[in-house]
């Protein structure tokens, strides 16, 4: 757990504007804080199990908040990515990207098709104006 002054000082460094205790980027900045803190203590203290099970949840907490920031501010995000030095983020991103390509992918195969269901419908249409010529 943050002693006061370490997390105002996290606050103070974080923070969006004067009055802010709680946006995203300052809620990810002491969680990463309070990650590395418990990380520290389970190198010495290896059978720490109810700890270990907080350390779980705040790296889950702190990436639920991170995809949210992700969503919501892509250039935030990749500032305090950068500033907080982590790695999760970087496979966030990565994932992102993946997730971008199929998209695009799929998209692409959807509009040939569209593009074959067109051209097939027209070759029909221009058979059947060559029919109806061929019996005037």
């Amino acid at each position: 757990m943050l002693d006061k002054k370490a997390k105002q000082r996290i606050i103070s460094k974080f923070k969006i504007h004067e009055t802010d205790t709680g946006s995203s980027q300052v809620q990810i900045a002491i969680l990463t804080e309070e990650i590395k803190q418990l990380a520290e203590h389970l190198k010495m203290h290896k059978h720490d199990h109810s700890s270990r099970r907080g350390l779980l949840k705040k790296v889950s907490e702190r990436r639920r908040l991170l995809k949210y920031l992700q969503k919501e501010d892509q250039k935030a995000f990749d500032e305090l990515a950068k500033i907080l030095k982590l790695r999760i983020a970087k496979k966030m991103i990565e994932d992102e990207e993946a997730r971008q390509k199929i998209e695009d992918e799929i998209l692409a195969k959807q509009e040939l098709k569209a593009e074959a269901a067109e051209d097939a419908e027209n070759e029909r249409a221009a058979e059947d104006d060559h029919k109806n010529k061929e019996d005037e």
